[in-house]
């Protein structure tokens, strides 16, 4: 047999034998896997974000309704029902149904809160009576909240204020 053919034969039995293990993949290392749970309980909650200062603005005699606007920021849980409330406020004597500022000497301005923008629903702390209803869903609720200073006696000149307390029931 010729020395170049027998050559090439064992070229390429060789060839044969060694090319395939080029492209062969590699050995992968072994795996294990296993799981595990992810979990959160979500709560009913309502939380108050904000509320805005309600400001009657500069009068002297108070001889017509002054009335103004300012809103209350509630965030619940999807699907809560809640009841928003306010109370009477700090003024000495103040009901739901008859606010005081209290300014100058103790001296008092009269006003109101109300659910609606008539303002005819007073706004109080009784679930079911006077308090907002409503259902979170899961973002910030704005509520707006109506004011009057109805005419009344008017006090010496200063500057009057209350403070009033948000309650959120749910």
């Amino acid at each position: 047999m010729n020395p170049s053919v027998k050559f090439r034969k064992q070229f390429i039995f060789w060839a044969c034998l060694l090319v395939p293990s080029l492209f062969a993949p590699a050995t992968s290392a072994q795996t294990a896997t296993g799981s595990f749970n992810v979990r959160i309980t979500i709560q009913a909650e309502c939380r108050v974000n904000s509320a805005t200062d309600m400001n009657f603005g500069t009068a002297g005699v108070i001889a017509a309704n002054i009335d103004q606007q300012s809103a209350i920021s509630v965030q619940c849980t999807n699907g809560t029902p809640y009841n928003v409330g306010l109370n009477a406020g700090t003024g000495t004597g103040a009901t739901v149904s008859n606010r005081l500022m209290t300014g100058p000497a103790g001296a008092t301005v009269a006003y109101n809160l109300y659910r609606n923008t008539a303002r005819t629903l007073e706004w109080g702390t009784t679930v079911g009576t006077n308090t907002l209803a409503g259902t979170g869903n899961g973002a910030v609720q704005t509520i707006p909240v109506f004011g009057r200073v109805a005419p009344q006696t008017t006090p010496a000149p200063g500057v009057y204020t209350d403070t009033i307390t948000i309650t959120v029931t749910f």
